[in-house]
């Protein structure tokens, strides 16, 4: 039987294909349709739908090398890399997206003269709308099963997980469907008063919502590179998990720090049961250690001893329960109370 985590990656590629077959479809017919009418709004979705297309593939070489195992030259893994590509994916959607369609509709903002070929873009938006609704649904349904397991809002999920080729696709979709309607409206009042401002205006509409969309994605994943703390959900499911191993008597110092989605990299403190000598107590605690990493959660796990007078850490809560013991990597990827019992 596949592990969760086995199970996780396939769905997160899954996402991003579907997503990156949506937006290519929907880059050519929006960019015909922008060629056709001249649309400010409907040039603002071209360069939106093509940059969304090109950070799909930044989202999938993400996933390829995020995956790879650890080796000597790499001791904590290559999860980082799945940050890496997913920013230079945000800096895309920011450049490509959000800057080129607030130049264009600032450029188209003196323009004059009636909407030309209205039901081609009509007719285009609502195809795109179609598509993008598509990809949105996997990225959703995928997010919807690990927040219904947290017992969280679906979008804090999304905001919280270590996940970033999620995340991606879930903000970039959502801002596709806000920002068809946008394009919808700028096309719609400019045909309905003859006045080209509107078109203008919502091609810079566009632009802002991905400007938006694009810093909240460039920050999540710089906090993620630079090493956020997990939540204090996860610590403490961690601290109980540590307690519960009959050779750990107390816990004294505890940091867990995500290297990848789904991965974190642990170092505790501990004393250990008994009044061995030194090279018996060596020896139990890379027993621990090794039994630590048999998880597929934790990256690497150091464990060393502790002082005498340090004072033990105590769980705010003893009880973790069958949801979160039996969490998915979903559960752990958001920094939630996951199980890292092997």
């Amino acid at each position: 039987m596949p592990s969760s985590e086995q199970q996780d990656r396939p769905e997160s590629l899954l996402t991003v294909v579907i997503a990156f077959g949506a937006n290519l479809l929907v880059a050519i017919a929006k960019s015909i349709a922008a060629l056709l009418s001249g649309s400010a709004s409907m040039v603002a979705e071209a360069a939106h739908s093509w940059a969304d297309t090109g950070n799909e593939v930044f989202l999938l070489i993400a996933e390829r090398r995020g995956a790879k195992k650890r080796d000597v030259a790499h001791p904590l893994g290559y999860g980082r890399e799945t940050y890496i590509w997913s920013m230079f994916a945000a800096f895309g959607l920011f450049t490509a997206g959000a800057i080129v369609s607030i130049y264009h509709g600032i450029s188209e903002l003196g323009e004059t003269g009636p909407a030309e070929d209205v039901l081609l873009n009509y007719i285009v938006l609502a195809l795109s709308f179609c598509l993008e609704g598509t990809s949105f649904l996997q990225a959703y349904r995928q997010a919807h099963g690990a927040a219904t397991k947290r017992k969280v809002p679906v979008l804090r999920h999304v905001l919280q997980s270590s996940n970033p080729t999620l995340r991606a696709v879930f903000a970039e979709d959502a801002a596709a469907l806000v920002g068809l309607v946008i394009a919808f409206l700028g096309v719609f009042l400019h045909q309905l008063t003859g006045l080209a401002v509107f078109d203008a205006i919502g091609s810079i509409a566009v632009g802002v919502l991905l400007g938006v969309v694009a810093v909240i994605l460039i920050d999540r994943n710089r906090r993620f590179l630079v090493g956020e703390s997990t939540s204090p959900e996860l610590e403490n499911a961690v601290l109980v998990e540590l307690l519960s191993r009959k050779q750990i008597e107390r816990v004294t110092y505890l940091h867990l720090e995500f290297v990848g989605p789904s991965k974190v990299y642990l170092v505790a403190a501990v004393d250990l049961t008994g009044n061995e000598d030194e090279s018996h107590v060596a020896v139990r605690l890379r027993d621990v250690e090794k039994s630590l990493e048999d998880s597929q959660y934790i990256e690497e796990a150091v464990l060393t001893l502790s002082y005498p007078d340090d004072t033990a850490l105590v769980p705010t809560d003893d009880h973790v329960p069958e949801t979160v013991r039996d969490g998915t990597v979903e559960d752990v990827a958001s920094g939630g109370a996951g199980t890292l019992r092997a």
